[in-house]
């Protein structure tokens, strides 16, 4: 095996799972990173109007799911500035966990398979930790997490902080 500079074997972090496969930052993607050996689940952590958090690389919920073809979510698309930057889609903080839960998560990149996008839900932080508790048991192996918080500053300012929900 190829080895790191100091001898050791490389470790192996999914990078929002085995998005090259499935859409990422799904319960799906992470199982398909974990049984292709990742020793490190990535996530990304924004956080919905009742104060959960799921994982999304951004609050814009149009750049990763399928809320654009949900006619009862129309009228919540606005503009908005997210950290300095002005975007225009659907927001994770005006939706609840189980308006989210609606949606399905899609492909963020046009090069990677197109065919799963809508069939998989969003999952919370906690259904993230649960499943890598599971398959570190039943593989006997360690697998560790690295969420990261995504515009934390953006969701204090609109009385959502995450760092509590978190350590939580």
């Amino acid at each position: 095996p190829l080895l790191t500079l100091d001898g050791r074997v490389p470790m192996v972090v999914a990078h929002r799972g085995a998005s090259g496969y499935l859409p990422e930052e799904t319960i799906e993607a992470y199982t398909r990173a974990i049984e292709l050996g990742a020793d490190v689940i990535e996530m990304d952590l924004v956080v919905t109007r009742d104060g959960v958090l799921i994982t999304r690389h951004d609050p814009n919920l149009a750049r990763s799911t399928d809320v654009a073809t949900h006619a009862q979510f129309a009228s919540r698309k606005k503009t908005m500035r997210v950290d300095g930057e002005t975007q225009t889609g659907w927001f994770s903080q005006d939706f609840t966990l189980a308006e989210v839960r609606t949606l399905g998560a899609i492909s963020t990149d046009s090069e990677r398979p197109q065919q799963f996008n809508g069939r998989y839900r969003i999952p919370t932080f906690q259904e993230v930790l649960d499943l890598v508790a599971a398959h570190s048991r039943t593989t006997g192996r360690v697998i560790a997490i690295y969420p990261e918080t995504k515009n934390p500053t953006f969701f204090r300012d609109l009385g959502l902080p995450m760092e509590d929900t978190l350590i939580a």
